[in-house]
């Protein structure tokens, strides 16, 4: 079993890092079903040299959320020093770097996933991340740029030889975005790797206890990471903990639903303000009534909904009609 740079369960099950998703409204709910491990929305390295307010906050965490770590992205070596000296006396438990993220607006900087096209600058600038701050550091990446270009193999090891200290491995490459299905078979190699000593972490289509357990068996990995499917569903964690321990799926009434998205939303707009809070809520509705018949109409209204008051007084009147499931 590889050792965690932080302490933490036998199989800890962590929740991905996801812009606009994972801020401290959201993660705190995981935590109490059961997310062992929180890191924050990816903050922009050259945001955070130049004292971006938003980038700022973005790196704020609780105690209650540790072991907590802060993910930075980019694509230069100054700024990404900068930012990790920045993020790292903010006491994280670890800093995190983002090799990974598939989308436009990062990769067309040569930040995220664009560096797999340079293995070189990326294994340089992440060994200078690891010189400049005193804090553990891991690496957030894919399997590779596309089909014919999958490098992570290769590029477990050398992440390892410059001091990363855990891996995280999304099973796609970056020309696959988020389509078509995970592939977990590099990330068993990279396992059975005999020199590889650093936890590694499996992410990619894992949406319940019987996918984390089945990877695990399957392809060793250390832990496992939840991106997509707990978005609106922080239920997952706790389906996953209760899978693990061989007790029964976990039943959440509407009532628990309504409850757990009230508490999200108060919150949410307690740390970002109205505005933000409520439209960034958005995103979570749909995880947290999938599968509740003939809630669309409601679901429309939450999406239109512009106030804190209206947001509420929809959900609370949902309870009267849906209570039943």
């Amino acid at each position: 079993m590889s050792h965690f740079p932080f302490a933490t369960t036998d199989y800890p099950v962590f929740l991905a890092p996801m812009e606009d998703v994972t801020d401290a409204s959201f993660r705190r709910i995981c935590k109490d079903f059961g997310a062992d491990v929180l890191i924050s929305e990816f903050v922009s390295s050259d945001a955070l040299v130049r004292e971006v307010d938003k980038s700022l906050k973005k790196m704020a965490f609780s105690e209650s959320e540790r072991p907590f770590g802060i993910q930075i992205f980019g694509h230069d070596e100054q700024s990404l020093r900068g930012a990790a000296e920045i993020a790292a006396a903010r006491q994280p438990d670890f800093i995190d770097i983002n090799w990974g993220c598939p989308v436009k607006k990062v990769v067309g900087k040569g930040a995220g996933a664009a560096m797999l096209r340079d293995i070189p600058k990326l294994v340089r600038l992440t060994e200078g991340i690891v010189k400049a701050v005193p804090l553990p550091v891991t690496v957030k990446t894919r399997l590779g740029w596309d089909e014919l270009h999958k490098p992570i193999v290769d590029l477990a090891e050398m992440l390892q030889d410059v001091g990363v200290r855990m891996l995280t491995v999304h099973g796609r490459t970056r020309s696959q975005m988020y389509s078509g299905q995970a592939d977990w078979t590099l990330i068993g190699e990279i396992k059975r790797n005999p020199r590889i000593t650093i936890p590694i972490v499996g992410n990619g289509d894992v949406d319940g206890g019987e996918r984390a357990l089945e990877v695990r068996n399957l392809y060793g990995v250390d832990g496992v990471m939840v991106g997509r499917a707990a978005i609106g569903n922080p239920f997952v964690f706790k389906e996953i903990k209760n899978f693990f321990e061989g007790k029964e799926r976990p039943e959440f009434s509407f009532a628990d639903r309504v409850s757990t998205c009230l508490r999200q939303l108060q919150t949410a707009v307690e740390i970002k303000g109205e505005r933000t809070g409520v439209l960034e809520m958005r995103r979570h509705y749909a995880g947290y009534f999938k599968g509740i018949p003939h809630f669309k109409e409601t679901r429309v209204k939450l999406m239109t909904a512009l106030t804190l008051a209206e947001c509420q007084s929809i959900l609370l009147n949902s309870l009267e009609h849906f209570a039943v499931h």
